[in-house]
């Protein structure tokens, strides 16, 4: 069987969160599953030097324009948070408890997640935020916020960074096939072809 496709995003990325409607169906499509995995893109910018969008000259405002321009294409909601960068840490160590018990479930939260920071402009940095996110999936919300507090759940957003920055993983979305990296939705189309293909 085809190794898997490694989707890599942060919460707080609007172009993961455009991403996210397209790589599964782009993934099944071609005989392969797809594994979601979350990281913290501000750790990652400690290595790379760089900065949240919306904080470079030019490219932010082109961002900003950009985000509602391709959910306008791609007929999916939009509603920018007022808050952003977001703070997502609470969210992605949910995912990764989530994901321990039922990678399904995890998934969805994650979409979950997603529609309401970028699709209703919600502020999910809290906790008790996630936690409501993942009880609306018929997950106990205390068992939810129990869990935000032990210190392995705690400690697996910042070792799956770790693990990106190892593979090259450096911006959201990224994806690996076969070993081969493609960073950002716009390369979805290069993905699809590489995974028709066999690569080139």
């Amino acid at each position: 069987m085809s190794d898997p496709v490694e989707f890599y995003f942060e919460f707080s990325s609007p172009y993961g969160y455009l991403a996210s409607h397209k790589i599964d169906q782009i993934a099944a499509d071609n005989g392969r599953i797809c594994i979601w995995k979350p990281f913290l893109l501000g750790e990652v910018y400690k290595t790379t030097g760089m900065a949240p969008l919306v904080h470079q000259p030019l490219r932010g405002e082109y961002a900003l324009n950009d985000w509602l321009r391709m959910a306008r294409y791609m007929d999916v909601a939009w509603k920018m948070p007022k808050t952003f960068p977001v703070n997502t840490i609470a969210a992605a160590r949910a995912f990764y408890w989530l994901n321990d018990r039922d990678p399904t479930q995890a998934r969805l939260f994650a979409r979950s997640v997603y529609h309401g920071i970028f699709g209703e402009g919600q502020d999910l940095s809290k906790p008790e935020a996630v936690a409501d996110i993942a009880a609306s999936l018929f997950v106990d919300k205390e068992e939810v916020l129990a869990a935000l507090q032990e210190q392995e759940v705690k400690d697996k957003p910042r070792e799956e960074t770790d693990k990106a920055i190892e593979k090259g993983v450096f911006g959201s979305p990224y994806f690996i096939i076969d070993r081969e990296g493609f960073w950002g939705s716009d390369r979805l189309w290069m993905v699809k072809k590489w995974l028709q293909s066999g690569g080139w």
